[in-house]
């Protein structure tokens, strides 16, 4: 018999070279406060409402062989196949404080019309593609 019982999204989890760098980067540059480093820099947390973004090292003697080596794909000319978007009411004022704290811009925000959400993109400090937007408007009329 099936269960009614639908999952939560518990985790994102980053693979990155330097796990205290990258959640001190995302608190400063995206205003995230730390739940917690382990004292072997090798899982950190960030709160982030129902899901955690969680950060480890992109190889692992743990899991490497269970389920394969991360792939990063060249951030100049490939991105991964998802996307995280973090969601501010003010995307102009995030954008500014990401690039100020470390983030490389890669598109200020503009108004995306065709789905009505304001949007910009960054880079982090491990070259992973971050999207910033805001609530995406709705398109009913009232």
């Amino acid at each position: 018999m099936a269960s009614n019982v639908k999952p939560v999204l518990g985790y994102a989890i980053f693979y990155v070279k330097d796990v205290a760098k990258s959640v001190e980067f995302y608190a400063k540059a995206f205003g995230y406060n730390v739940r917690r480093l382990d004292e072997s820099h090798r899982w950190g947390e960030l709160e982030s409402g129902q899901t955690t973004i969680a950060f480890t090292p992109k190889h692992q003697h743990e899991t490497d062989e269970l389920t394969g080596e991360v792939q990063v794909p060249k951030y100049d000319v490939h991105r991964p196949p998802m996307e995280l978007c973090f969601i501010y009411s003010d995307v102009d004022s995030a954008f500014t404080r990401a690039v100020e704290n470390g983030a490389m811009a890669v598109s200020e925000p503009e108004d995306k019309k065709d789905w009505g959400q304001r949007v910009g993109y960054v880079r982090d400090i491990d070259g992973m593609l971050v999207r910033m937007g805001s609530y995406v408007k709705s398109t009913k009329e009232d």
